[in-house]
């Protein structure tokens, strides 16, 4: 069955020789302007930096955190909400296995900032344009991380070194990676949180 929604993206040159990416959304091609998470169910993970651990959790999330060149206060917001209730692991004493959040087990969550998560190819070289730039993404992840702490638990909150080349280590459990965008498609029904 096909549908509007599993159309792939597109990318279109514009006068400006600049590449934007779309979606379909309601019968028609629309910009993706989104922050954007991939989160990672985890038994583990680090993050080392010049061969040093800056970073390291146990059981919990990985989250790489893509800033797109738009995205304000109302993405993080809704990343962070969405990452902390995700239900993506098994509650042991009722046997189901996708039922309790990482709050709720306890859990860490490790962000990194990865600006890679916004590059598109142009013919084979990478391409970052559409991602926020260095000297606004810093003080804007800084911001989320924040966020999550306040959300959360700001010990059970870390984070890599932002803009450093990073080694990003980690035991998936699972595998268990999920994708989230702050601006989902018009098309994409969510369910209820407390489903």
């Amino acid at each position: 069955m096909n549908s509007v929604a599993n159309l792939p993206l597109f990318a279109a040159s514009v006068s400006t020789k600049r590449t934007t990416v779309f979606r379909f959304s309601n019968n028609k091609l629309r910009p993706i302007r989104s922050m954007r998470a991939v989160v990672q169910r985890v038994a583990s993970a680090s993050v080392q930096v010049d061969g040093r651990t800056v970073s390291e959790i146990g059981p919990g999330l990985l989250v790489l955190v893509g800033l797109h060149d738009s995205d304000s206060d109302t993405d993080a917001e809704y990343i962070c909400r969405k990452v902390l209730n995700m239900r993506l692991f098994p509650n042991e004493s009722t046997g189901k296995a996708w039922d309790l959040n990482v709050m709720q087990k306890n859990y860490e969550v490790l962000l990194v900032s990865q600006f890679t998560l916004y590059g598109m190819l142009k013919g084979n070289k990478p391409d970052f344009h559409v991602a926020m730039p260095p000297q606004r993404a810093k003080p804007f992840y800084a911001s989320v991380v924040e966020r999550f702490g306040k959300s959360y638990n700001p010990d059970a909150i870390k984070d890599g070194v932002f803009g450093a080349m990073m080694k990003v280590n980690l035991v998936n459990d699972g595998p268990v990676t999920m994708q989230i965008d702050s601006q989902p498609s018009k098309n994409t029904v969510e369910a209820s949180e407390d489903s």
